[in-house]
């Protein structure tokens, strides 16, 4: 079986190097480390299955919030990663295609539905055999961004295929200048959001679909009835309908953003890409420096694809970076000398 390494093992580590949970900065995810401040949640949304009412309530929240069209069909689901799994089984056994290195889920969700996977690195490699390509933009690890004309123009071309372009926008929610969402509803083209990693509630769980009505009907089929619990629309509900909140918890992640890069280029680490939620940096022994890091309570996301890349997650506040700037600094130091 395909082993995938994923951000967010802190107590595998903790485990392997020690200290308690608490000693640790862990930049090993993309998500947001600030959590989006939370309504109140009353107890008959504890208390009940989440009734049509609310799920209606979300699904347009988030219709305004994301800028799709009344055409598109919007799904609520568990996480992306559920949609990431569920995909490949609504669709007929082919060839799809990643444009990659990117997130590995898709690769492995697709070859356990008995799909042949192809990998290129450029839209242009893409071969006619192909009936999906998957794209995440932006992508994860590097932040690579390619052009929503470039990207409509692709779905167009795989719905002439009979097929699909599946665009990942796990991270598009600071970069809304790259989404595609306004194109939502015509045919070729399915569109994943996340939800937990801009809005800092990974554990959540939750994720849409973007895609016409009669596919977020087959989506909807298979995941069932109460896919998404009833906190979970409410917190999105809340969360894509205030934007002074909204505009006030952007400004702080882009100051989040910069002490990262600050520290980054404190002690000389080369930013190679990114997003306004991570960095990706280039280093000759990463695996090395990643360990070292653990050692001084610093958990990254290190790549067996790439073993000179690091990914590096957002630092929550002025402290948190001085601790970061400081750890790293010693991590370097043990490796240089």
């Amino acid at each position: 079986m395909m082993q995938i390494e994923h951000g967010g093992a802190l107590d595998g580590a903790v485990a392997r190097f020690g200290g308690a949970p608490s000693d640790w900065i862990d930049l090993s995810t993309g998500i947001n480390p600030e959590l989006f401040p939370l309504p109140e949640i009353g107890p008959e949304i504890w208390n009940k299955l989440p009734d049509q009412k609310l799920l209606v309530t979300a699904i347009a929240a988030a219709r305004r919030y994301y800028g799709t069209r009344a055409e598109a069909g919007i799904v609520a689901a568990p996480g992306t990663q559920a949609l990431i799994q569920i995909l490949p089984e609504l669709m007929q056994v082919g060839e799809a295609t990643i444009i990659g290195p990117t997130y590995q889920e898709h690769e492995f969700s697709f070859k356990q539905a008995g799909w042949h996977v192809s990998h290129q690195t450029q839209i242009g490699e893409i071969p006619r055999s192909a009936k999906i390509v998957v794209m995440v933009n932006p992508n994860n690890p590097d932040g690579r961004i390619v052009p929503a004309e470039i990207l409509i123009n692709l779905a167009k071309e795989m719905h002439g295929r009979g097929g699909y372009l599946i665009v990942d926008e796990a991270f598009a929610d600071p970069h809304p200048e790259c989404s595609v969402a306004a194109y939502a509803g015509m045919d070729g083209l399915i569109i994943l959001k996340s939800f937990g990693k801009f809005f800092g509630l990974g554990g959540l769980r939750l994720g849409f679909a973007l895609t016409t009505h009669a596919y977020a009907e087959r989506l909807e089929l298979r995941l069932g009835p109460w896919a998404v619990s009833g906190p979970a629309l409410a917190i999105a509900a809340h969360a894509f309908s205030h934007a002074k909140l909204l505009s006030e918890y952007t400004s702080r992640l882009k100051i989040r953003r910069k002490l990262l890069a600050d520290v980054l280029s404190k002690v000389q680490l080369i930013e190679i890409g990114g997003t306004m939620l991570f960095s990706l940096v280039k280093f000759d022994e990463a695996h090395r420096l990643h360990d070292t890091l653990c050692e001084q309570r610093v958990l990254t996301r290190k790549f067996n694809y790439a073993p000179q890349h690091l990914r590096f997650g957002l630092p929550l506040d002025e402290l948190a970076a001085s601790r970061l700037h400081k750890r790293l600094a010693l991590a370097l130091s043990a490796i240089q000398n």
